[in-house]
């Protein structure tokens, strides 16, 4: 396995064998601040995904903790505490980067979710294409509480997982939920047990990695633009990811090693 750092609060590993050579994890490492979103550690979550969103031998990112005890406590409040209306300004984009950076990466994304996941901390996991939860996890949007709203795409990405009224329950209540009735609603996708997400999340990354890299960007490109979409604008959307995949070296790979009874040695290409 290798490590790069971006920054101080950011680390970055790049599983090396089989299917897992494709793995890269996204180290939350602030353990001082339960993962607390400074301006610093925000720059350093955007220029981890650019970098990741470049490399083309990545597959899946998985986004994980270092902290025993949580995944993101949200956004730095004590930093916020001291902070003029111009600094709110002058941050607001670079708080937006670290959350827009996880959405738009290209690949499949997942988060792995132990302890508290508040606020900006529960929108990086939304941010995610699916969330692993083990049984600690306790997530929930309190932005109101705090004079707020959730503004790293928590007001946008809930709904679109639990539907309309029952994220407004969640935003306007500003309750956490513990991981069981968390699974229930739909907030986590996958709930294992105490101290198993990481290493569920990771496999689950492993898997999907074996697939397709250029199938695995185009399909997360499909999804993503179609959602929300009419069925017919929807169609088009998937037709014209069909149409960048369908003549591509992967798909010739993937239609001859089915033939050939053996596994795909993708072109990536």
């Amino acid at each position: 396995m290798s490590e790069e750092r971006f920054g101080e609060f950011v680390l970055v590993r790049r599983h090396v064998d089989g299917a897992d050579g494709h793995v890269a994890e996204l180290a939350l490492d602030r353990p001082k601040a339960m993962n607390a979103v400074s301006t610093e550690m925000a720059r350093s979550v955007a220029a981890a995904c650019s970098a990741l969103g470049d490399d083309k031998s990545v597959r899946v990112v998985v986004v994980t903790s270092t902290h025993e005890r949580a995944f993101c406590v949200g956004a730095d409040l004590k930093e916020r505490n001291s902070f003029s209306d111009a600094d709110l300004v002058r941050q607001r984009p670079v708080a937006r980067g670290a959350y827009t950076g996880v959405l738009e990466l290209p690949v499949p994304t997942i988060a792995a979710v132990h302890g508290f996941a508040l606020g900006g901390g529960f929108e990086l996991a939304l941010s995610c294409d699916l969330i692993v939860a083990d049984r600690t996890a306790v997530v929930g949007l309190p932005e109101v509480s705090v004079g707020v709203i959730p503004g790293g795409g928590g007001t946008q990405l809930l709904p679109r997982r639990v539907g309309a009224a029952r994220a407004a329950e969640l935003i306007f209540t500003a309750r956490r939920v513990e991981a069981e009735e968390a699974r229930e609603l739909g907030l986590v996708d996958q709930l294992v047990e105490a101290g198993r997400d990481r290493e569920s999340a990771l496999a689950l990354a492993s898997r999907i990695a074996a697939n397709s890299p250029v199938g695995l960007r185009a399909a997360k490109r499909a999804l993503r633009l179609g959602h929300g979409l009419d069925l017919r604008a929807g169609l088009e959307v998937e037709d014209a990811a069909w149409r960048s995949v369908a003549f591509s070296g992967d798909r010739a790979e993937g239609v001859a090693a089915f033939n050939e009874k053996r596994a795909p040695a993708w072109p990536g290409e």
